[in-house]
């Protein structure tokens, strides 16, 4: 397969991974429901590990600024998403659509607040990931692939999450304390079950890198 369509196809699948964590995101499952300790994540977890995953492979295949556009492209459609779901959900039905419109809208018409906050933290988090990945990757001269990717999506992850509870469930009418409090019991959880997940990813990194480098030049990536 030639590297520019094995290029495609990993753009296609952080393509799909974004699409999927905005439409599909809303929903929660239960992670532990053990003693006091009850944890809930949204689906979109499955995702967001991999998205960063797919940063890092293209940094050390194709150089920060191949991964910079596509991280633009992902921009485009978490937009163009917004965009559309608020046109789709206030066009009117049809008659024979009519009965299943509310849940259409319950599904689809995501809060201005909460689809802001994640284009925010994702904006700012695939950054980070980008600036921190090929911060190490200068500094330690293309060694410890294992290590540059998961500092860089930890912290990236951390970023994601902290932004987003903040912007998403800040409440302005109770005191600082108490949503710090609030929003840290989400955070902290949330935030280390992602950071699991990127370490499970490193397989699929190596992989991914080995796969793309097959067929390119031997051209160091800058």
């Amino acid at each position: 397969m030639s590297k520019i369509y094995k290029l495609d196809l990993l753009i296609a699948i952080y393509i799909f991974c974004i699409v999927a964590a905005e439409m599909m995101g809303t929903k929660t499952f239960p992670l532990t429901n053990f003693s006091w300790m009850h944890l809930n994540a949204s689906v979109a977890i499955l995702f967001i590990p991999l998205i960063y995953s797919i940063n890092d492979i293209i940094i050390e295949v194709y150089g920060k600024e191949r991964a910079r556009s596509v991280i633009r492209s992902g921009l485009v459609v978490i937009v163009l998403i917004i965009i559309f779901s608020a046109i789709a959900t206030t066009l009117p039905p049809s008659t024979r659509f009519a009965g299943t419109e509310p849940a259409y809208d319950t599904i689809f018409h995501a809060s201005l607040r909460i689809s802001a906050a994640s284009l925010t933290a994702f904006i700012i988090a695939q950054i980070a990931d980008i600036y921190i990945f090929s911060r190490l990757k200068e500094k330690m001269k293309n060694h410890a692939l294992w290590f540059r990717n998961n500092v860089s999506n930890i912290v990236a992850l951390f970023l994601d999450t902290i932004i987003f509870m903040l912007l998403a469930y800040y409440s302005f009418d109770k005191p600082f304390s108490d949503n710090w409090a609030f929003i840290m019991s989400l955070v902290i959880p949330y935030w280390l079950i992602k950071c699991a997940m990127p370490v499970l990813d490193t397989p699929f990194v190596y992989a991914g890198v080995w796969w793309l480098k097959k067929d390119k030049p031997a051209k160091a990536a800058k």
